[in-house]
């Protein structure tokens, strides 16, 4: 069951925000967003290690990109968010503190991919009604696809990439306050 504060239209305002600062995204970004909120990060770290290289590697290469906010909420409790890297340096924040609660989420949070599909339901109905920018039997025929396949990790869409160089790391926000970054 999805807690009362979850409401579609504050699910909508999230995805909405990503419309418009991201005007060109697609399915699949859509569907990225909606993995990483329900299920956190832990599909992207295999050892500390290696999220550690991965991140060095994207510091020295992410380039530039559009201007975000540092602390990005994914879901409507704000719970989980996107701590954009180009931001976040900016800010003076330290990377060692965001690679600490990156993996600290993944290893902490376990979400739901119950709550997966409930999202995807909600997003083609949302498609339906013409409150996102997408057509509701692609997103219907994309959705049921990823289910079939068991909710997979995706990358972000190539016209994603070209466009707005997406640098980023998902945490839950109670793991990397401003003050300790």
């Amino acid at each position: 069951m999805v807690p009362r504060f979850i409401t579609p239209d504050s699910l909508l305002a999230i995805w909405i925000n990503h419309s418009i600062r991201y005007p060109a995204w697609q399915l699949q970004d859509l569907y990225k967003l909606l993995v990483q909120a329900a299920l956190g990060s832990e599909h992207a770290v295999s050892d500390p290690p290696s999220a550690q290289r991965w991140l060095e590697r994207e510091l020295g290469e992410m380039g530039a990109g559009p201007d975000e906010p540092i602390f990005d909420p994914i879901t409507p409790d704000e719970r989980m968010i996107r701590v954009h890297l180009r931001s976040f340096l900016a800010a003076g924040c330290h990377p060692q503190s965001l690679l600490e609660a990156f993996l600290a989420t993944a290893t902490t949070y376990h979400g739901s991919r119950e709550q997966l599909a409930s999202w995807c339901s909600l997003a083609i109905e949302m498609c339906q009604n013409g409150d996102l920018p997408f057509n509701a039997q692609e997103a219907q025929a994309f959705f049921a696809e990823m289910g079939e396949n068991g909710y997979p990790a995706v990358h972000h869409s190539p016209v994603y990439q070209r466009l707005y160089h997406p640098a980023y790391r998902v945490v839950l926000r109670a793991l990397i306050e401003p003050d300790e970054a």
